[in-house]
């Protein structure tokens, strides 16, 4: 399996063991305030992460390029920020407010280049021969 298809099941795991926890946390307390972000947990860290580990996995090529790079470090940054700033915005800590939007936009802007990943024409690895249809 690609390294990067690797590290963002290793990402996924660990948003989707912070999501377990905020939900058991909810669920033992009966005060469910940090919903938004037991389900951004979720959804953005354990669902959407392992989808896109799913796709480098299945497309090892693309997983090679540069822009593949680029779009886990920008996702998995502003991501890792973003959880746990709105675990705290949700139990009254104001001052993370600003965190939300630039997360919010630095993730946006990681799945626009994991959109240019998938539309991008395959590359062939360096260690596979081309293959032509025969004539």
């Amino acid at each position: 399996m690609p390294r990067i298809a690797t590290m963002f099941f290793k990402f996924a795991v660990v948003f989707l063991l912070l999501g377990i926890l905020m939900g058991l946390q909810m669920a033992i307390s009966g005060n469910h305030n940090v919903i938004g972000a037991h389900a951004h947990s979720n959804l953005l860290g354990w669902v959407t992460s392992a989808v896109f580990g799913g796709y480098y996995a299945l497309n090892p090529a693309k997983a090679e390029t540069r822009l593949a790079g680029i779009h886990f470090w920008i996702y998995t940054v502003s991501i890792a920020i973003m959880i746990p700033a709105l675990y705290l915005f949700y139990l009254g800590y104001q001052a993370v407010e600003p965190l939300l939007p630039i997360t919010s936009i630095a993730a946006l802007v990681a799945v626009l280049v994991f959109a240019v990943v998938v539309y991008a024409p395959a590359v062939p690895s360096s260690g596979r021969a081309k293959l032509s249809p025969a004539e």
